[in-house]
């Protein structure tokens, strides 16, 4: 039997884990092809490559020294909770990675104490020690406190560190000596992380994850926490609420490198694929088939935020994407559910709709960046945050917010904060920048990053996860200025817009088409203004063509998606296709919203 240790790998977002992983696979391999250094071999989703971030959870081994390494990537970002919760089920230990200058960061610290309590005991890697300014030796103490805050036990105190610069390829116990790999790191992997322990008996194991092939379906990945599987053994499945079903494995695979080996047997303590079984969900345990035992199933974070899905009803439906119908939402909501666990789906109110429920405003805008990609075209509506009564009392999410600055822009980002209901609780200086925590609820945080970038400059740097729950806040003001709503449907001209150019700014350029009831612009002031801005010039012999030339608009503004998630009133939805987006008014015409509205006043 091969030994195993199994590892998960939690850093903040852009703290170098991705790169840490591909120094692992290179060292291992000794390969010299492997030595593309600017191209990320784990990150290969192009979301995640745009945006420096990893999303979905992957496994890749290496062999060391006889022992093989199964190396578990894990997303940073809290919104991906779900994902990072399964992940530390399959790992014995885990190596925490933090920058040498940010230090931790809450992202880092949100799935750190989601280890401590599942008693893995980690080895810290410092990295980026070849950066200006860093500071390794503050940041170790840093690491300490936040473990014996999180309420680490003694033994995980006892933590080993180790120094060094993944992107420059080295690893050592000294970060003022550096080596010239990565061995320190490796070796410390196979000393500190204990070999899953050995349990003889019937099989059992976990589903933690999922995978997708085209050719066998889906497949269930997963860590043999007892016995062994062998392929085409007969197994029951044990789901929730006391559900079992008899099946049969066809094949089995292990991580092998960045691919998959097909196998005969896999023992007890490694990580393998299972293809052949229907209906499962992660969480259902593949246990003996004439005595099964059920392992207790994975517990997720609930949903703090929903958001209305419903299919394009805009005059430009179906021009741009290929699946547009409500039963292809219906259906791809469904795929995406059964492996994005802190997701939930329900019916909207009507019938083309459903109400998605998530971690936040990130974890939902991915999945609609997903399906815009692949095609689709939906609506999506205003972010909603999820109150929960406790006690009798209204009680809403509360996020631990942290806000890195320069100096200068202190007052205006503690000002920012506060003003959506934020209580600063700490604020230091390190180096030239400083360092705000605040508690906000989080719908204060809807517009509040793209907000804080335009008042620092681009400078500041935001991160948030989620606390727990607090009893309501209170009202928070939301975006002040109404929206410049398009009364025709044809193409923007430039001397319409130039007309109207001190009643608002513009999101959309001339000579795009347009139609009615499409948010066109930011009004001055706090209602909205239905405009006309597709109004040609009338033409007479007084009046030459050739001045239009002349018009000088500004740029316009382009919101990213979770901009315009964060920007949209209640009245108001994103329309997503895969070559656009529009905001527009949820009614279109003029005459039916003011109806619709003194109904209300009646």
């Amino acid at each position: 039997m091969q030994e195993i240790r199994n590892i998960a790998i939690i850093a903040h977002v852009d703290h170098g884990k991705t790169t840490i992983v591909d120094r692992m696979i290179y060292q291992a391999r000794q390969a010299r092809e492997q030595e593309k250094l600017g191209e990320l071999i784990l990150d290969n989703n192009d979301l995640e490559r745009e945006r420096g971030i990893t999303i979905l959870a992957k496994n890749v081994s290496v062999v060391y020294k006889g022992v093989k390494i199964n190396v578990i990537d894990t997303p940073g970002h809290s919104d991906f909770g779900g994902e990072v919760e399964r992940v530390l089920n399959m790992a014995d230990g885990v190596i925490l990675l933090v920058d040498a200058f940010e230090g931790c960061m809450p992202q880092t610290r949100f799935v750190l104490q989601k280890a401590i309590e599942m008693g893995k005991k980690p080895v810290l890697v410092i990295n980026k020690v070849d950066k200006l300014n860093c500071r390794p030796d503050e940041v170790q103490e840093e690491v300490f406190d936040l473990m014996f805050s999180l309420g680490a036990t003694e033994d995980q105190l006892d933590f080993r560190t180790i120094y060094g610069s993944a992107k420059q390829g080295w690893m050592s116990y000294d970060w003022k000596q550096p080596t010239e790999d990565i061995t320190a790191l490796l070796d410390t992997i196979l000393e500190v992380v204990p070999a899953p322990e050995m349990k003889e008996g019937t099989p059992q194991m976990l589903i933690s994850s999922l995978e997708y092939s085209p050719y066998v379906g889906r497949i269930a990945v997963g860590r043999v926490t007892r016995g062994s599987l062998t392929a085409g053994q007969n197994i029951t499945l044990c789901k929730r609420y006391d559900i079992q079903q008899k099946q049969k494995i066809k094949e089995i695979m292990i991580f092998d490198g960045l691919g998959k080996a097909k196998v005969d047997e896999v023992q007890c303590g490694d990580i393998c694929a299972v293809v052949g079984l229907e209906g499962f969900e992660i969480g259902d345990t593949i246990a003996d088939f004439e005595n099964p035992e059920a392992l207790p199933p994975i517990e997720v974070d609930e949903p703090t935020m929903s958001m209305l899905f419903c299919i394009n009803n805009s005059p430009f439906f179906g021009k741009e994407g290929k699946f547009v119908t409500s039963r292809h939402l219906k259906e791809r909501l469904e795929k995406e559910l059964e492996k994005n666990l802190a997701l939930r789906v329900k019916p909207g109110p009507n019938a083309d709709s459903f109400i998605v429920y998530g971690r936040g405003v990130l974890h939902l805008s991915v999945l609609i960046e997903t399906m815009r990609r692949e095609g689709f075209e939906l609506q999506v509506g205003q972010p909603k945050v999820l109150d929960k009564v406790i006690g009798g009392q209204r009680c809403e999410p509360i996020e631990m917010l942290t806000i890195d600055v320069p100096e200068e822009f202190v007052g205006r980002a503690i000002e920012m904060a506060t003003r959506r209901k934020g209580a600063l609780i700490q604020m230091e200086n390190r180096g030239d920048r400083t360092h705000l925590e605040f508690d906000i609820p989080s719908r204060g945080l809807m517009g509040l990053r793209s907000n804080l970038l335009t008042a620092t400059q681009g400078e500041a740097v935001v991160a948030h996860r989620l606390k727990g729950y607090e009893p309501y806040k209170g009202d928070i003001e939301r975006r002040t200025n109404g929206s410049l709503v398009s009364l025709e449907t044809g193409l923007s001209v430039a001397y319409s817009m130039d007309k109207l150019q001190d009643r608002g700014r513009f999101f959309i350029e001339p000579g795009v088409e347009i139609y009615e009831g499409q948010v066109v612009g930011e009004h001055t002031r706090e209602r909205d203004l239905c405009i006309n801005i597709c109004k040609t010039k009338k033409l007479t012999n007084m009046r030459a063509s050739g001045s239009d030339d002349k018009v000088m608009l500004p740029p316009p503004i382009v919101f990213s998606l979770e901009e315009a998630l964060e920007y949209i009133q209640e009245d108001e939805l994103v329309e997503v296709t895969p070559k656009s987006m529009r905001l527009r008014k949820i009614i279109l015409s003029e005459i039916e919203r003011k109806r619709k509205s003194s109904d209300f006043d009646c």
